[in-house]
């Protein structure tokens, strides 16, 4: 019997080497198949989009929040991966009385790697996923600091107007890079904010990310009407980039680097 901790301290036990993975979390999806594990995925949630040809074949669960227990049942899954806030902890703990399942709380870059290097261990990828995260570091090294300290709001929903906020990862990758999240001002994980607030918080631009609202054009043009003080305007962003916590941080330093550079234009 084989014994792993999950990242909420929480011990699991394996028999051997798990066959019949579930995941409910779409960036951990991705990882187990850029891993190799294109076999032992039986299960996924209608959010786990990456690889695409995996999400049109593989059997879904239901969403990230709300999984459809039959179907997991039906699978008979030797390992569940969840995520503490992506997951419910109400759902989590029922799956949990009939399966192992490995929990992430991933909060940061250090965190982020080290997921992977675990989820690499729990699934017998040891060496691959260590391979893939020192190369994850040694890309994002090369992005430290390369913002300079522009003000910068992280928009996730829209009526209300709500941003990411401090404790997140997403302000994490935006620290990362040099922004200065004016969100912490507001005191909160994902606080609101109306346009008097982003202007006295001296945002100088605005992300609209596009997900998990999916802000468009049209959503860029009424803020610029609403708000002409944001100097630098407020630029559509991939979301997927900025919070998913696997291997698409390797594929998210070319996209930010291409950020930085149209930033860079905007002065």
């Amino acid at each position: 019997m084989m014994e792993f901790k999950d990242q909420l301290g929480r011990v699991i036990k394996l028999a051997e080497r798990p066959t019949r993975i579930v995941s409910v979390v779409p960036s951990q999806t991705e990882l187990l198949f850029d891993l190799g594990l294109d076999e032992e995925v039986v299960g996924l949630t209608k959010f786990c989009v990456h690889p695409n040809d995996k999400w049109k074949s593989v059997q879904r669960v239901g969403g990230t929040k709300k999984l459809h227990f039959n179907v997991i049942d039906d699978l008979k899954p030797d390992l569940i991966i969840a995520n503490k806030e992506e997951n419910t902890q109400e759902e989590i703990e029922r799956l949990a009385q009939k399966y192992p399942v490995w929990i992430s709380d991933i909060r940061s870059i250090p965190a982020a790697l080290e997921m992977i290097k675990q989820v690499g261990e729990l699934v017998g990828k040891r060496g691959q996923a260590i391979q893939l995260a020192d190369k994850i570091q040694l890309e994002w090294d090369g992005l430290k600091d390369k913002a300079k300290e522009i003000k910068v709001a992280y928009a996730i929903w829209n009526e209300p107007l709500m941003l990411a906020g401090n404790d997140t990862f997403i302000h994490e990758v935006l620290t990362w890079m040099g922004f200065e999240n004016v969100a912490l001002k507001f005191n909160d994980r994902y606080p609101s904010a109306s346009s008097l607030q982003l202007i006295q918080a001296e945002a100088e631009i605005v992300f609209l990310s596009s997900e998990p609202y999916p802000f468009d054009e049209s959503h860029q043009k009424q803020f610029v009407r609403k708000l002409p003080q944001i100097e630098r305007g407020f630029p559509l962003v991939d979301g997927e980039m900025f919070s998913w916590y696997g291997s698409r941080m390797l594929l998210a330093t070319a996209y930010f680097k291409r950020l930085l550079m149209e930033l860079s234009l905007r002065r």
